[in-house]
């Protein structure tokens, strides 16, 4: 089984709850990841595991939280290359495209998405739940 890491920022709790059924879903597989937030997840930590699973909400002007998960993510990028990850968040409005240009970020910076990446509209739902741990199932499978 991984050894894999959960990052994560929420504001409202909703990314918080997301990262608890990803946490769900590779425990169900069989592996106990390592929760983080980016107060407590330094650069040098990415080495030490096989997939990290990032999550953050959308903000401002469909962006990653700028203050806190920014931060740490740029620290972050030049040991993604070769990396398995996923991303998750949720969004209160828009159409999803800071997703989509985090994803294509992470693709410049080499990463390995190994799903589908997830988002929910405010409280995850039945199905972002679903899809959320089986997110945390492949990442445990790695």
């Amino acid at each position: 089984m991984s050894k894999i890491a959960i990052v994560y920022w929420s504001g409202t709790g909703n990314t918080e709850a997301m990262a608890g059924f990803v946490k769900a879903g590779a425990a169900q597989a069989g592996t106990e990841p390592d929760i983080f937030t980016p107060e407590t997840f330094r650069s040098e930590l990415a080495e030490e595991y096989e997939a990290i699973a990032f999550g953050c909400p959308a903000m401002g002007d469909e962006e990653l939280e700028e203050t806190e998960f920014l931060p740490m993510f740029e620290a972050v990028e030049e040991k993604l290359s070769g990396k398995k990850i996923a991303l998750f968040g949720s969004y209160d409005w828009g159409t999803g495209e800071w997703m989509d240009n985090w994803k294509s970020q992470c693709e410049k910076d080499g990463a390995v998405l190994v799903c589908s990446c997830v988002i929910a509209n405010n409280e995850p739902d039945e199905e972002a739940e679903a899809a959320l741990k089986a997110m945390g199932e492949v990442l445990a499978k790695i």
